[in-house]
């Protein structure tokens, strides 16, 4: 009876050994791993195929199953005024319009990420907003503007939308 149990014993000191080296080894390799965030779908239209293959959509996307945060306005949230700023369309922004029940979906790729907004005939709305890999996110809503700001280090990419006086339009600038 003492021997098996010297036995049973022995085999559970090995391995656990071994389960606990294993566990190391495998934490060691994937704690040095980086992971790409995932990049939010395309809008497209009702009945438009899209082409661009991706994943999940940004965190602080709407989705049907879940209302949209709301983040507080702050009082520094413009554009500084050594930004350089373009308006929409500009080509390296390559926005990608589709038609909606209330306005125009268009996407905004910039080198810090991906913003989409509707554009509607009087306000707008953030679908989402995902940054790039590398980059990070913020965003400050309003009445009258939504601004967008992906950074990373000192670089900043801001997408600003505005309709405070008109139909909405939309800046992006690099600072």
């Amino acid at each position: 009876m003492r021997r098996g149990l010297v036995h049973v014993l022995a085999w559970l000191l090995a391995t656990g050994a071994a389960v606990t080296l294993s566990w190391w080894g495998v934490h060691t390799v994937m704690a040095g791993t980086a992971y790409a965030p995932p990049r939010a779908l395309p809008v497209v239209g009702a009945g438009t195929p899209t082409t661009r293959a991706t994943s999940a959509t940004a965190p602080d996307a709407p989705s049907p199953h879940r209302p949209a945060r709301s983040h507080p306005a702050s009082p520094s949230a413009s554009p500084s005024p050594t930004a350089s700023v373009r308006r929409s369309p500009a080509p390296s922004s390559a926005p990608t319009p589709s038609a909606t029940a209330s306005g125009t979906v268009k996407a905004y790729d910039t080198d810090g990420g991906h913003a989409v907004f509707e554009l509607g005939a009087a306000d707008a709305t953030l679908v989402s907003a995902t940054p790039g890999a590398g980059w990070s996110m913020q965003v400050w809503k309003t009445a009258t503007w939504i601004r967008v700001e992906f950074s990373r280090g000192t670089d900043r990419v801001s997408v600003f939308c505005t309709w405070h006086d008109g139909p909405p339009h939309v800046e992006i600038g690099t600072y």
